[in-house]
This record gives C-alpha cells, structure tokens and sequence, in this order.
C-alpha cells in the first residue's frame, strides 16, 4: 500500500514493480531500471515519521555566549568635550572634507619626490612603516639630541598625510591602510603620527560608509575611548586627540551610540524616552 506521500507526489520516472525475493539488494543495480527499484525499495523501508532523540540532561548545562561591547568607555570625569567643542569640530573636518574633494584631481596629477615609495595596497607592515616610520614601528628610543632636532628623514619618522600622497589613494586602499593602522593601534600607544594619518584617512573615506568602513571607524572609537579612560592628566597631550577622533566617528559619520553625551543631552534623551512611553 501506498504512503500518504508517495500519493500526493507525481512520479517522474516509471518504475515496473519487481518481486523482492528475486531482488538481491546486495548486488550493485545492473541497469538504469534495477537502480530505480533499489531506491524504490529503500524509500519505502524508511519510517514515515522520525524522532529525533534528545537527551534532556544536555539542555540544562550551561552555555557560554561571547558578547561583544559595542559601545565607548565612559570617560573619566572632566576628561570628555563639551557638545560645543564637538560640533566646532565636525565643522571643520566638514571643511576639511570639502577641500580635498575640490582638490583632489589636482594633488592627484602632482609627482611625488623621488624619495616618496608608496608602499602596495596588501603590504600592511610597509604602510605601517611608511605612515608612522621606523621609529615607531621598530619602537627605536630616540637619543635627546634627536627629539630636540628631528630633522626631515621621513624613513624614520613616517611621511605626513601630503595631499600629494593621500589624494592617489582609491577607497579600498583607504579602508586597508584605516585597517592596518587601526589593527596597530589596538595593541600599541597612541602617537601623533597616528593621529595626523587617521584625520586624513577619515577626511578621504567616501559616505556612504561600506560595511568595513563602518566596522573599522566603530573600532577605532572603541579603542579610542579605552586608551582615555586610562589618562591619568587632563593635560595629557593624547586626549585632545583621542576625544577628535570619537567625535568624528561619532558625530560626523553618525555613530551616535558612541558620542560623548552632555548632561543637557542625557536629560532631553530620558525626556523624550518618557514622552514616548507616556504615548504608547
């Protein structure tokens, strides 16, 4: 007799029906018939219905589940930048933006000097050596004589972010270098190299945002904020910087969950959350 399903399914192929003592299933299908019966046989041996057996003592142990934190380090106190001082700055790197685009087939068509190698876009250690120099990337101590006078050797100190330079750069080598840079820093100090690169990457990086473009610029805030909450002085020359780049990240490219918050924000938040819930 046939199954519920085997009825409600059409059948593609005919298939004679055969004698099953006479069928040996031991044997390999000597025909394209023969195969079509072994299959036959074998469908109709399988249960209509299978249970899956579970061993309940497996769902109760505990599981561990990796969460990630999306969000800044709150700063310490004092430490973060009023919402003036945030928006100043978005307006200038909105300029800054603007500048480089106007500019940009301009540098682009520039020569670099000869002592200028851009290094190739999957060279992830030449461009860290290239942006941040020797110095920094062998972590060399500078004697006291070379700190006062540094001189101009950029093999050792990093070559600055030239518009001559930057405006060469297509998107996807922005976003590797803004990788490799980052991926740098997430183990190392900030340094005003650093700094001065990440600006001018960040000023280059098209909106809409690719989803690696986002990815790394919310890595970079995140990282950002962890190297500032670990600031002993409000002096301390890296927090102008590091507080720069989570507000451009922040604000300009609209990662708001990740911006410094005022208490006059804080409050017209809690404010427009009560409304919401009053209305719902």
């Amino acid at each position: 007799m046939k199954s519920d399903v085997e009825e409600l399914m059409p059948r593609l192929l005919p298939v004679e029906t055969c004698d099953t003592e006479e069928y040996n299933s031991n044997e390999p299908p000597r025909n394209p018939q023969e195969y079509l019966r072994q299959v036959q046989r074998e469908a109709s041996l399988c249960p209509d219905v299978v249970v899956a057996q579970i061993d309940p003592k497996k769902l109760k142990k505990k599981q561990s589940v990796n969460v990630s934190i999306t969000g800044c380090l709150a700063a310490p106190q004092g430490f973060s930048p009023s919402l003036k001082w945030q928006q100043q700055q978005v307006s200038k790197f909105s300029e800054v933006r603007q500048s480089v685009n106007k500019h940009r087939q301009h540098w682009k068509s520039q020569f670099l000097d000869d002592n200028v190698v851009m290094p190739k876009m999957e060279d992830e250690d030449g461009w860290k050596r290239f942006c941040l120099g020797e110095n920094v990337c062998l972590d060399i101590q500078l004697k006291e004589e070379d700190k006062v006078n540094p001189g101009l050797d950029y093999i050792k100190t990093g070559f600055p972010p030239f518009l001559s330079i930057v405006s060469k750069l297509n998107q996807s080598t922005i976003s590797a270098v803004l990788e490799y840079l980052i991926n740098w820093f997430e183990e190392r100090d900030f340094v005003p190299q650093l700094g001065r690169w990440l600006y001018a990457l960040l000023a280059c990086l098209e909106k809409p945002l690719l989803p690696e473009a986002h990815s790394l610029i919310r890595q970079l805030a995140r990282r950002c904020s962890a190297v500032r909450a670990n600031l002993e002085s409000k002096d301390d020359d890296r927090l102008s910087a590091l507080n720069l780049m989570i507000c451009i990240v922040a604000r300009y490219f609209e990662q708001n969950d990740l911006a410094d918050k005022e208490l006059e924000e804080l409050g017209n938040r809690r404010k427009s959350l009560c409304e919401e819930n009053s209305c719902a």
